[in-house]
């Protein structure tokens, strides 16, 4: 897998990296803990780049990056007490791990196969932009 270059916090750089992101490319994504390879959660390719990169084991599960409660909600099965604590920590850096809603579209692969999915809705500008403007969920290990 060829690197992405590196790309600054602006507005054409956002674009570049959602150009990336939409061909299957990891990017360098910022959190407010860390920066982190991060990819399509939907594109199993692009997820397993991420493993290949980070000569991580296939059955160590990503974390998928939302931008809010809504999205989360597709991707996993919230119950009150994950809906409580997302609307009070989110955006942040807490990551539920609930069961995978049958609606989701994230990955196997981002999930390691397991029944259950790693959300997290990132704090820092650049994480947000990046996801809403992808519109999709972005995984990302911890």
């Amino acid at each position: 897998m060829k690197p992405a270059p590196v790309l600054a916090g602006n507005n054409a750089g956002v674009a570049a990296a959602l150009d990336a992101l939409r061909a299957g490319a990891a990017i360098g994504m910022p959190t407010e803990t860390v920066y982190g390879l991060a990819a399509d959660g939907t594109d199993a390719r692009a997820v397993a780049g991420i493993y290949a990169i980070k000569r991580r084991p296939q059955f160590n599960p990503l974390i998928a990056h939302v931008a809010d409660v809504e999205m989360a909600g597709h991707e996993g099965v919230l119950d009150e007490r994950a809906t409580a604590l997302a609307d009070r920590f989110w955006p942040g850096p807490l990551t539920l791990v609930v069961p995978a809603a049958s609606s989701g579209h994230c990955c196997e692969l981002a999930r390691a196969g397991l029944k259950t999915i790693a959300l997290r809705a990132p704090d820092h500008p650049l994480a947000q932009a990046l996801i809403s403007g992808l519109g999709r969920p972005l995984a990302a290990p911890s």
